[in-house]
């Protein structure tokens, strides 16, 4: 989870930094939609920590918690098949001298190849919790950026910076520290929103 929270916040800056150099100081029109020209000393910056607004995001813990429920059913499963497993070895290692040649030979390639499939399984659902795992981080990464935009605009910012320990940003004044403020309204916009749209 901690390697996720990372690649959010690198993800973030990222962004950011090239959205900035790709439209600061420009003046383009699309269609209805301007690019607003900013000077140098018009910037109003402010930034987050990163791993503080992912982990109190009452959202992402709502659905960690559902994803680590997941991976518990999904590993009592998995030592189910593989205690069976283990039996059925056990009994023709104890049996195993009462059949013939042929019989013993047909028993291996059998066991061969459940051990083969529980390896397949365990596999599969590894695979599986990973991708929820990463379409999790992907989903508040999504969040998080909608909401510090509207943020950003609401409160006259020109860019919100995500502060990673090992990032970017060094240092960042606390003055400008907005992480409690977000957190706040993430949560507040989570707990107001439909329960069709909280999923």
């Amino acid at each position: 989870m901690k390697r996720g929270l990372k690649l959010i916040g690198a993800l973030s800056l990222a962004t950011m930094l090239l959205y900035g150099c790709d439209n600061a100081g420009t003046s383009t029109a699309t269609g209805e939609a301007t690019v607003k020209e900013v000077k140098q000393g018009d910037l109003n910056i402010a930034f987050v920590y990163t791993d503080s607004v992912i982990n109190k995001y009452d959202y992402f813990k709502s659905k960690s918690e559902e994803l680590t429920e997941k991976g518990k059913k999904f590993e009592g499963d998995l030592q189910g098949r593989a205690s069976g497993f283990q039996q059925e070895v056990q009994n023709f290692q104890q049996t195993g001298g009462n059949m013939t040649v042929n019989q013993q030979r047909a028993k291996q390639e059998e066991l061969a190849k459940k051990e083969q499939n529980l390896m397949t399984y365990r596999d599969n659902l590894m695979q599986e919790l990973s991708a929820d795992e990463a379409a999790l981080y992907s989903e508040v990464y999504d969040r998080v950026q909608n909401y510090l935009k509207t943020y950003a605009e609401s409160n006259d910012l020109t860019m919100i910076l995500s502060y990673t320990r090992g990032g970017a940003v060094w240092y960042g004044n606390d003055a400008l520290d907005l992480t409690e403020s977000v957190i706040e309204g993430l949560n507040k916009a989570y707990t107001a929103a439909p329960a069709d749209t909280a999923k």
